[in-house]
């Protein structure tokens, strides 16, 4: 009896104590962004921050865009679940940068001014280039946004103690969980609308810094526990996942030998290179990501802000393996998967075991659930605010203010319309989200990265390394990608026909892979191929300047 009562008060202080940390962190960060909305005067404010933040600070805001729920939810839960495959998100997210860095940071810096079209539209006809963009980057980010979203929602239901059966303020788990999607999308559309980028990239700066603390001072008790013995984390982590020493080799989740069914094998080998193509070749294709690129004053900028993010985020990656052995070792599959079937809340729970180890009893372990979760909520917030400025800046700047007003629309005008997208834009992820609760979040970024290879970076490189290139092509290359993508994601186990579908009652799955990469991706660079081929038109001055443009900088805004 004295057991369940100490557990229930325990229960009580975490929730309290998570409210008012999430609070805490809330007034903060909507006081950055009314501030930030002080300085934000013009367009380029809105858009690109004055172009005022410096490497270091331009690096701390990507990595805090890019290490999103995804990243610290997904990634851990995974990890903890599936072992060794885990990880595997893990190393494709990072090795994704280094073709950033080579192919798209600076070059995009020198030629652009606010949106990734900026760049298309450079040497082609405005207005169907600029349309089709605008079209990918909503895609792309309602993609990612459903991520961040259901996130949240696991997340809470976890911190509020709510399991199936059990209530809060007369809410059960599922109404606790929308009511969060709903919550978390009003505070994205208020950090946009008000603060533009300048409140988003200080609201950035501040969640990189407190998932890095949160992530490294984890990893530092995960290792005091086990003396920093790796091996025996791993033996312990091993045996507490039920599944033995296959947990620590591939293929218990990808690449899975299944005996007698040769198809089903290659299947899952395929869905492996698939998900590996994604994640390596979508980064250079995010809009929230590329417009990063046009906050910092020069290109040698553009450069040390990637530098200094692969630091920042590879030292994440590196410390989500402690994070997920910790969770299978010290929390259990078992345990994780009665929480949240897709396992999102693995990192949250290993908080409250080590609390519990180490700061005495069920209070520490609120406690430290308590600030972790908080955390969370920081990382989610941030990266939902930049998601939603990326798809209503191309709204505005793109569709808007290029399309329907030809050119002809003045800052102000653009900005409001900016401002109307984002609360948009906001509410249909908020509808979306709520559908897909029984998804991994990892799992759920894996798909928008593959929907922005595929769509976003054949036109993004044949436009700055195809002289022969044109508007037929660009968008030929981005709906062509973008279709194959979403209509084979439509037609996948993801959406129908497996126990973890978004419609698990429904089968109209025809297409066998989770992940549509490994199609989508080369369908999108043959169709922008066969698009300017099938066009005779052919600037070869305007790319000769853009060429100069994208190397020099020269005649950058």
């Amino acid at each position: 009896m004295n057991t369940v009562l100490a557990a229930e008060a325990s229960g009580t202080t975490a929730r309290n104590l998570t409210i008012t940390l999430f609070l805490i962190f809330v007034a903060i960060t909507l006081a950055i962004t009314v501030w930030a909305s002080r300085q934000t005067k013009t367009a380029t404010d809105f858009y690109a921050g004055g172009r005022s933040f410096s490497g270091f600070q331009n690096g701390m805001a990507i990595g805090g865009d890019y290490m999103s729920a995804a990243s610290f939810l997904g990634i851990a839960g995974l990890i903890a679940l599936y072992g060794y495959d885990g990880f595997l998100y893990s190393i494709g997210f990072l090795v994704a940068w280094l073709v950033a860095l080579l192919l798209v940071a600076e070059l995009l810096r020198n030629s652009g001014r606010y949106t990734m079209a900026d760049v298309l539209a450079f040497r082609m006809r405005q207005r169907p280039v600029r349309t089709a963009a605008a079209v990918s980057t909503i895609t792309v980010s309602i993609f990612y946004l459903l991520a961040q979203m259901v996130g949240a929602g696991a997340l809470v239901a976890l911190l509020l103690g709510i399991k199936p059966g059990t209530t809060f303020l007369g809410m059960d788990a599922d109404t606790a969980k929308v009511a969060t999607i709903i919550l978390v999308g009003a505070l994205m559309i208020i950090y946009v609308t008000v603060g533009g980028m300048k409140g988003t990239t200080y609201v950035q700066i501040v969640k990189a810094f407190l998932l890095m603390t949160g992530a490294i001072v984890m990893t530092l008790l995960v290792l005091a526990k086990y003396k920093f013995n790796l091996s025996s984390l791993l033996g312990d982590a091993a045996s507490a996942s039920g599944k033995g020493a296959n947990f620590l080799e591939p293929g218990l989740r990808y690449g899975v030998e299944t005996p007698g069914d040769a198809l089903k094998t290659f299947y899952s080998k395929m869905d492996l290179l698939s998900l590996g193509i994604a994640l390596v070749l979508g980064t250079a294709g995010l809009p929230h990501i590329l417009i990063r690129f046009y906050t910092v004053p020069t290109a040698k900028a553009a450069r040390k802000s990637v530098l200094w993010a692969i630091g920042i985020i590879g030292t994440f990656y590196l410390l989500t393996l402690a994070l997920g052995f910790g969770a299978a070792a010290l929390v259990g599959g078992k345990a994780i998967t009665a929480q949240d079937k897709a396992g999102n809340t693995a990192a949250p729970q290993l908080a409250e075991a080590l609390g519990k180890d180490f700061f005495g009893g069920s209070l520490g372990g609120a406690t430290l659930l308590a600030i972790i979760a908080a955390v969370a909520f920081a990382t989610i917030l941030a990266v939902v605010a930049g998601l939603t400025l990326a798809s209503s800046s191309s709204l505005a700047h793109d569709f808007y203010a290029n399309v329907i007003k030809n050119g002809q629309a003045s800052e102000r005008q653009e900005v409001t319309v900016a401002r109307i997208s984002a609360l948009v834009i906001g509410a249909i992820s908020i509808v979306l989200s709520i559908f897909a609760q029984s998804l991994n979040v990892a799992f759920l970024v894996a798909l928008a990265f593959a929907v922005a290879a595929s769509g976003n970076l054949p036109a993004i490189l044949y436009s700055l390394f195809w002289k022969r290139f044109n508007t037929s092509g660009a968008v030929w290359a981005i709906y062509g990608g973008l279709l194959a993508a979403v209509v084979l994601v439509f037609f996948s186990p993801v959406v129908s026909g497996a126990p973890t579908a978004m419609f698990p009652e429904h089968d109209w799955h025809w297409f066998p892979l989770s992940n549509p990469g490994i199609i989508s991706i080369p369908f999108g660079f043959l169709c922008g191929w066969i698009g300017t081929l099938l066009s005779k038109e052919h600037d070869e001055e305007k790319y000769a300047e853009l060429e100069v443009r994208s190397l020099t900088g020269a005649g950058a805004h």
